[in-house]
């Protein structure tokens, strides 16, 4: 979902390779960004507080759409469909980079009659079937968002089948959603950009909670400050994002949202004394360096400069620690008011997150 690299706010954010994620935030994804795996029954994922949303009601626009272009005949039906879905074909299809609305047909029209779109259908549909459990986690999510920003309003969201062209789009007004993208490990075709460690996080579990990240990172609710470029500032803001994510998800395993495997989510846990030694021998937190940012929160498999074994984005990781302990030792701080907070170097200060230092006489494994 992601390349950590800093953190700017947008007003819109676009996921087609991870997590929770390009610092742009056409995503990843994530992202800045999440692996639905065996972690699940991991006995330290606990549940955060769950809000009472019983009198909140979300009147959710759905559209189903994954069954029209794969079934298009002509290119005047498909010109048609773009023209009543502008939305879908400027910001999922990205017809501006064409030089001609023919040629922009044409490509799109060999693709959705390649007969390779109909394995791609019924696999949609095995996975998906018709959207309800889809609708239902996006529906509980939304609650909570509404628990917490009741003025805000739930954007449409929109499903369709895209011939693994795009994956996510999130604004404050509209989510779409390439299901083909998320498939799982069982599907005849995958996307072919993607290393396997992001593959392994394109399955049906990922949608909300990745959305759910993105809507978190969005500066409507995650406050910044833009003169801070340091890699602090952009641990914190990913921390919060991450904080935001789990209350809109309580039950959702940390091990989900941050799109760890059990042994890194364990790794993690077990050497944080580690992983903060290194943070603090090689000046990582205050430094504004582009390549410092992307060793320790930029999207890659392993952080290497911490062990062989440290999994990527370990910054993300370490400031989501910084927020919980910030929030363990501020139990009078709402969610609004933490997400409020862009001064990153005083909430760290106030969080007193602060793991004993080990001595480090080689670049150990965890």
């Amino acid at each position: 979902m992601y390349e950590h690299s800093s953190f700017e706010s947008k007003k819109q954010y676009r996921s087609i390779i991870p997590i929770f994620v390009r610092m742009r935030f056409w995503f990843l994804f994530f992202i800045a960004a999440l692996i639905f795996t065996a972690c699940q029954d991991d006995a330290e994922e606990k549940c955060a507080f769950i809000p009472d949303t019983s009198s909140i009601t979300v009147n959710l626009q759905v559209e189903s759409l994954e069954d029209s272009l794969p079934n298009i005949t002509s290119k005047q039906q498909l010109s048609n469909f773009f023209s009543h879905h502008a939305e879908v074909r400027d910001l999922f299809f990205n017809r501006p980079a064409y030089p001609s609305d023919s040629a922009f047909i044409n490509q799109l029209y060999k693709r959705f009659t390649n007969p390779y779109l109909d394995t791609l259908l019924m696999e949609t549909h095995r996975v998906f079937g018709k959207g309800e459990e889809l609708r239902t986690q996006f529906e509980a999510a939304y609650k909570n968002l509404l628990h917490y920003y009741p003025e805000v309003k739930a954007p449409r969201i929109q499903t369709i089948v895209t011939g693994l062209e795009a994956d996510l789009f999130v604004s404050d007004s509209l989510v779409m959603v390439g299901l083909d993208y998320f498939l799982g490990d069982g599907a005849k075709f995958r996307p072919n950009n993607l290393y396997q460690y992001m593959l392994r996080r394109y399955n049906k579990d990922f949608i909300v909670p990745s959305v759910m990240l993105l809507t978190g990172i969005d500066s409507r609710f995650n406050k910044i400050n833009p003169n801070d470029k340091t890699v602090l500032a952009d641990m914190v803001a990913y921390g919060k994002a991450y904080y935001f994510a789990k209350q809109m998800l309580p039950c959702t395993p940390d091990s989900v949202l941050i799109g760890y495997t059990r042994k890194e989510m364990e790794g993690s846990r077990e050497f944080e004394n580690l992983i903060w030694s290194r943070f603090v021998e090689d000046q990582v937190l205050y430094s504004a360096n582009h390549m410092v940012k992307q060793k320790y929160i930029g999207e890659r498999p392993k952080t290497v400069e911490v062990g062989e074994e440290c999994p990527g984005r370990i910054g993300t990781w370490v400031g989501w620690q910084i927020v919980k302990k910030y929030m363990e030792t501020h139990p009078k701080v709402g969610l609004r008011e933490l997400m409020e907070m862009a001064d990153a170097p005083r909430l760290f200060k106030e969080s007193g997150y602060k793991p004993q230092l080990v001595k480090l006489p080689s670049r150990e494994r965890i």
